[in-house]
């Protein structure tokens, strides 16, 4: 971490990230065990459940664009010279490589003689690992574009941006199989079972990184209210655009949020992230630290991310309590063990932490 970095720390990046995670945990293990007459939503906690569940992959894909710009435009070098080039193409490949571990259709590492065809198309789906590396490697791309055309960063990752968003809806149509191999063709489109295709998802990565290289360039603009009002204006603007476009596209409707690929969920998405970063980024003014738990969850996320997964959904490995009691549990056991995931993975990284601190010393 730069001395920038340790001398103006971003509370509510922190803030977002720890909540992003959680949210993440708590939402996948809800999913994963609630039986299914509880899932109506005719009752007002599972329908404000089910609103933020669709909310909490686009949190998390921006929130991580921001970071990784932020961190990366701190350093004042040329893209060449930069070491955060390195550190995200490692990055890159570790992300893509856990994301098809995770869904790895056997346990004996090469021998795929027992695999179903089913379990391929498991194995070579795209999940939010495998968008989430391709985002950053994506916003590397604008980032050098961006230096070497001298057009700016934020001109240049909304145009990659949009060059994901919009070709999302017409690409959703097209048989990408008959045009590559499955290990590619699901790349473009959530046809053959993706859950995060690159079309639209990346396109949430890239505009999070919009935000990070402003953060960057202003390092002191967060502490500020103008700062908070101009994303929740910002965000409020978005949302209204998304009104109006429906007013013009009879029969969509942003509340219906599992059609990923229409434009108005998309812009509506993106205008209720950056109304809730801004509100977060207006209460972190006043807050001059947070809990040092709260910092180690957020630099912790892909971990935390990994380790809920193989839990909850299990892997090659282990069997997963989706295995065990999926889509069967009451309410109130699900809530408390959404709960008790939460705490389990805070323990986890607090525990990691301890023991990190105490190899420190063992070897100083």
């Amino acid at each position: 971490m730069t001395q920038t970095d340790k001398k103006h720390r971003i509370i509510f990046i922190d803030l977002m990230r720890a909540f992003a995670v959680l949210q993440m945990v708590q939402g996948h293990t809800i999913d994963a065990l609630l039986s299914p007459e509880y899932r109506l939503l005719d009752y007002p906690a599972y329908a404000v459940w089910h609103f933020m569940r669709g909310m909490t992959a686009p949190i998390f894909m921006f929130t991580s664009g921001t970071v990784f710009t932020y961190l990366f435009r701190l350093v004042e070098e040329p893209f060449e010279n930069n070491p955060r080039v390195k550190k995200g193409i490692k990055r890159f490949f570790l992300l893509v490589f856990l994301g098809y571990l995770l869904r790895y259709p056997t346990y004996k590492i090469i021998d795929f003689s027992d695999v179903s065809k089913q379990q391929l198309d498991t194995f070579f789906a795209v999940d939010v690992l495998q968008l989430i590396g391709f985002g950053l490697l994506f916003l590397m791309i604008s980032a050098f574009i961006s230096e070497k055309l001298k057009l700016g960063d934020t001109i240049t990752f909304l145009l990659m941006g949009l060059m994901f968003i919009i070709p999302a809806p017409f690409f959703a149509h097209i048989d990408w199989l008959k045009i590559f191999p499955q290990p590619i063709a699901n790349y473009f489109y959530s046809g053959n079972g993706s859950l995060f295709p690159l079309f639209p998802w990346a396109g949430y990565v890239i505009t999070g990184g919009v935000l990070g290289s402003y953060l960057a360039r202003n390092p002191l603009v967060f502490k500020t209210n103008k700062f908070s009002l101009r994303l929740v204006t910002i965000g409020i603007a978005l949302i209204l655009f998304s009104a109006v476009y429906i007013l013009f596209e009879l029969g969509t409707s942003i509340s219906n949020l599992s059609d990923s690929y229409t434009y108005d969920t998309v812009i509506f998405r993106i205008g209720f992230v950056l109304i809730l970063t801004g509100i977060v980024s207006y209460i972190s003014q006043s807050i001059n630290s947070v809990p040092r738990i709260i910092i180690l969850i957020g630099r912790n996320t892909l971990l935390i991310y990994v380790v809920h997964l193989m839990i909850i959904y299990g892997s090659a490995w282990n069997p997963g309590l989706f295995t065990i009691w999926g889509n069967s549990v009451p309410v109130y056991y699900t809530i408390v063990i959404a709960l008790t995931m939460i705490l389990m993975m805070t323990f986890l990284v607090y525990l990691l932490n301890k023991l990190r601190i105490r190899n420190k010393q063992l070897v100083t």
